[in-house]
């Protein structure tokens, strides 16, 4: 029984399918690092231990803290439905971390702000999160540029 030609190593087309499959294999390995390291459940829940609420209503605040949203776009922005959205502002908006306001185009709207409240409790938990974890600050100057260098591109790609 003959070859399949991609399984020639001196095939040019068969190299270049095996350096394709061997790139994806690794950039699927290198994405559930990155997940793990990033989605540090630890760092959650330091977020939401600092400033007594859930994660998901924290990132709400931290959303709304970079600019005013109106309902649609915080609910797509979170990834969760509008009925949801809602519930959460409600509650954020009971404790004094948002607002909402007419929309200044759109008067069937509403816009939905983060108070100075709001805005304070988004720095504390951005700081939070700025932290790098220990692993990742015990890394050297140099493995540091180069890996801001790479994700930099990634995510200018991407």
């Amino acid at each position: 029984m003959a070859a399949h030609p991609a399984d020639d190593p001196d095939d040019p087309d068969a190299r270049d399918a095996a350096d394709r499959d061997a790139a994806a294999a690794t950039a699927r390995e290198v994405w559930l690092l990155m997940s793990d390291l990033v989605l540090d459940n630890e760092r959650r829940r330091a977020v939401a231990e600092a400033l007594g609420m859930s994660f998901g209503r924290a990132r709400t605040v931290r959303r709304l803290a970079r600019r005013p949203m109106s309902m649609r776009e915080l609910a797509d922005a979170l990834g969760i439905d509008p009925p949801n959205a809602t519930v959460v502002v409600d509650d954020l908006e009971a404790m004094g971390l948002v607002r909402r306001r007419p929309h200044p185009t759109d008067r069937r709207a509403k816009l939905v702000e983060a108070t100075r409240k709001g805005k304070a409790l988004a720095r504390r938990a951005d700081g939070i999160l700025a932290t790098p974890p220990p692993s990742l600050a015990a890394l050297g100057a140099d493995d540091l540029q180069t890996l801001r260098r790479i994700l930099g591109r990634a995510t200018a790609e991407g």
